[in-house]
């Protein structure tokens, strides 16, 4: 196959050889970006456990929320940003008030369902109750079904011990059928990237195809002298075979974009803290994004089940459900230990979004195309009501939703324009052109309510 070079006239004669077909979405891209169209669409969601205060997301000027209090306003109430100042646990995003709306109001009462109140589990991207298991599509994957990629979606987080490697409760592709996240930092980066890099991955991968190259002709007679369910066995297993070689083929096509987005994770790997790990997978996810290997990524700090982290490393050595049940540690109160660990998360997700405000990509960034949206597995706090579930958007979606720079707080549960969870899916879904009719499973606590319509607030 011909080396990718450069423009139009190369990428079209490659669409047209026999390799076209390995690479089909790549060149899909490349062609597009080289005729000047519109650049991909991506988000990242950052689910942290142990809820988000709304206290943590109202910024100057409005009251704060006192203990259960809800907005009681009839009407959606919308305020810029500029002249206000960000509360301290979220004061790292104030390089990025201009892309920043502040979403106070939403609610998630179909998410629960007998979790002990810890988690919703994967009720959090589903809207459903977490108590039955993955019921539906997660929103994440429901976004990577839209928007194809090389890896359609990319789940990366942590755990409350570095021996736990896998967490199956935030993301499902369908029912019963969650999705992994991957939290070991260094079985992530050989899983992601260490086909391009050499060593014993990519070893085994060519020994893996060199083997379907030498069985092909042996299977294809085989197949012939079967019927029925033992041929459809073997088709799938030669399917797998055909899986792994087509997505290395459009893992090769871009190669050295991979190896340029590569992160430096040498420290996170030595020292596997807690701190360390979330860093190197939000390093990780980064050079996903941009090395064009997927554009939906799942980032998780705990969450599912009662899975909450200590942070030794920022001085809070007991865990969350310590600090959720009111203790506090060296000096910090259990709100002080909330608001440090809130700190911790923005900081991370304040270098992402430098890092891809920094990729030009067209006429605009990465970041100008990439939606970062941050929320809680278990709504606005420890033990949650659901009644209210805060969530920040930074970044955009090429000028399908409007403009960040907002505080938006729609009206309480039960007002007549009051919007769920499942409504700011729906939007993100109706963003990237592909709407439906409803997310999830509805509240039936809410009567007269439109759950299964927009946020009117955040589409442009």
């Amino acid at each position: 196959m011909k080396p990718l070079m450069t423009r139009r006239s190369v990428i079209k004669g490659l669409s047209l050889g026999a390799g076209a077909s390995l690479l089909g979405p790549v060149l899909a891209q490349l062609t597009a970006q080289a005729a000047g169209a519109p650049t991909r669409q991506r988000f990242v969601f950052v689910v942290q456990s142990n809820g988000i205060d709304p206290n943590h997301i109202i910024p100057t000027g409005f009251a704060v929320r006192k203990d259960k209090e809800l907005p009681g306003n009839d009407a959606a109430i919308e305020a810029a940003l500029a002249g206000r100042e960000l509360p301290a646990a979220i004061a790292d995003l104030a390089p990025f008030s201009d892309r920043l709306t502040l979403l106070r109001g939403l609610s998630g009462r179909s998410s629960e369902g007998g979790t002990g109140g810890h988690s919703t589990n994967h009720g959090a991207l589903g809207c459903f109750p977490g108590s039955q298991g993955p019921m539906a599509q997660t929103i994440d994957c429901a976004l990577g079904e839209a928007l194809p990629s090389i890896v359609q979606n990319v789940g990366l987080g942590i755990l409350s011990k570095p021996d736990q490697t896998l967490n199956y409760q935030i993301s499902a592709s369908g029912a019963g059928k969650a999705m992994p996240i991957q939290c070991d930092p260094e079985q992530a980066f050989r899983g992601l990237f260490g086909s391009v890099v050499g060593g014993q991955n990519r070893a085994a991968f060519d020994r893996r195809t060199n083997l379907l190259d030498f069985m092909r002709d042996d299977v294809k007679r085989a197949r012939t002298s079967l019927a029925g369910e033992e041929r459809a066995k073997l088709d799938d297993y030669l399917g797998s075979f055909e899986s792994l070689y087509l997505r290395q083929g459009k893992i090769d096509a871009i190669k050295a974009a991979m190896i340029g987005a590569l992160p430096r994770l040498d420290a996170q790997f030595a020292q596997p803290t807690e701190v360390n790990r979330l860093q190197a997978q939000f390093e990780l996810g980064a050079a996903a994004l941009i090395a064009g290997l997927t554009n939906v990524l799942t980032l998780t700090s705990g969450g599912g089940g009662q899975q909450y982290i200590a942070w030794p490393d920022l001085g809070i050595p007991i865990d969350g459900h310590e600090i959720g049940h009111g203790k506090g540690v060296n000096g910090l109160t259990s709100a002080d230990c909330f608001v440090k660990v809130r700190q911790y998360h923005c900081k991370l997700i304040a270098a992402l979004a430098a890092r891809l405000q920094s990729i030009p990509e067209g006429d605009s960034t990465m970041l100008d195309n990439t939606l970062i949206v941050y929320l809680s597995d278990s709504g606005e706090a420890h033990h949650p009501s659901l009644r209210e579930w805060p969530v920040v958007l930074l970044g955009g979606l090429r000028g399908k939703l409007k403009p960040g720079g907002r505080f938006v707080q729609l009206p309480s549960y039960g007002q007549k324009k009051h919007r769920t969870l499942s409504n700011l899916y729906l939007t993100l879904l109706q963003a990237v052109g592909k709407p439906r009719d409803k997310f999830g499973v509805a509240d039936t606590g809410l009567r007269d309510i439109d759950q299964g319509g927009i946020v009117s607030e955040l589409l442009a």
